[in-house]
């Protein structure tokens, strides 16, 4: 059966676009850093499944100077040294709200509460709540993983001419 891919963006302009406005505040959040969130979208991403966020959010966290081996360390990043103890709590809230097995574990949240303010962490999940949603989208619709780095850069081109 044929999906939509990305040709859902025109299938619901109104509420698209409210989506977008939500990803657009968190991502000009003025207490979370933004090279975080890219970490964050990232490990939604891969555990969600979704390869055209993943590819789009590996060519984000590029542009912004991140590191490729740090990027390869996402998935392992309990077991690496390259992550700071805040941003292990921020990944480990990520993957415990993306599961939500009815709950978030009493760990994942301490772990959290002692790395952020009480701003920050209502910030970080909503930005895990929003990547959630994009997730979902281009893995029910099928949007080919190789359009996520494609699209990336064609908007880097499109800022960076204006």
């Amino acid at each position: 059966m044929e999906r939509l891919g990305r040709t859902y963006h025109g299938k619901s302009p109104r509420l698209l676009a409210a989506l977008r406005g939500f990803s657009d505040a968190v991502r000009g959040s003025e207490v979370l850093d933004q090279k975080l969130v890219d970490l964050v979208f990232l490990r939604a991403s891969q555990l969600n499944g979704c390869g055209f966020c993943v590819e789009m959010h590996v060519a984000e966290a590029q542009l912004r100077g991140e590191q490729d081996e740090r990027l390869h360390a996402v998935a392992a990043f309990r077991h690496s040294g390259r992550f700071t103890a805040r941003e292990k709590a921020a990944l480990a809230l990520t993957e415990a709200v993306t599961r939500l097995d009815g709950a978030v574990a009493d760990d994942d949240y301490a772990q959290a509460r002692a790395a952020f303010t009480d701003e920050e962490l209502v910030e970080l999940t909503f930005a895990i709540g929003v990547i959630n949603v994009w997730n979902r989208l281009n893995v029910t619709f099928e949007t080919p993983a190789e359009q996520g780095r494609e699209f990336v850069l064609a908007e880097h081109r499109k800022r960076t001419r204006a």
